[in-house]
């Protein structure tokens, strides 16, 4: 059984609903309040309401990001625009220790650590995670980015 540290994170529609829905069918272990943060990148949309969450799966890395990318387009999410609007988006931050790099899959998310929207609701469930590949906590990590530094 793999335990899989998640971001959570909507902008469009009922955002509390959809990261609500999508709590429920990922049966988490721990979630973190929700976040409202501005938009990161593409900038002309709505702020997000962001989550991080902590779930165990016995599906392979592979599958269980299919069943999540499944769970976004069943919440309608649609990629038109790079970072731009979403219903949902989920993202595996974390596989246990494991470092995962594929085609289609890289763990731990590249851009974690540089990202507060990401970093202060998972600080909430799992301050003291060590990041596999900068052997710092997530705690840590949220406590070097500058306090005015943009969530990137």
């Amino acid at each position: 059984m793999a335990e899989v540290l998640l971001a959570l994170g909507s902008n469009l529609g009922d955002r509390a609903a959809n990261l609500n829905f999508a709590l429920g069918r990922l049966c988490p272990i721990r979630v973190s309040s929700f976040h409202e943060t501005a938009p990161v990148g593409y900038l002309d949309q709505g702020p997000f309401l962001n989550a991080a969450a902590l779930v165990c799966t016995q599906l392979a890395p592979e599958a269980f990001f299919a069943s999540l990318q499944a769970l976004e387009l069943e919440l309608g999410r649609r990629r038109t625009i790079p970072n731009g609007p979403r219903t949902i988006d989920l993202d595996i931050l974390f596989w246990d220790q494991l470092v995962i790099e594929t085609p289609t899959l890289i763990v731990p998310h590249p851009r974690l650590h540089l990202r507060r929207f990401v970093l202060a609701p998972l600080a909430e469930i799992a301050p003291g995670f060590n990041h596999p590949r900068l052997q710092r906590t997530v705690q840590q990590l949220l406590d070097s980015l500058s306090p005015d530094s943009p969530s990137a």
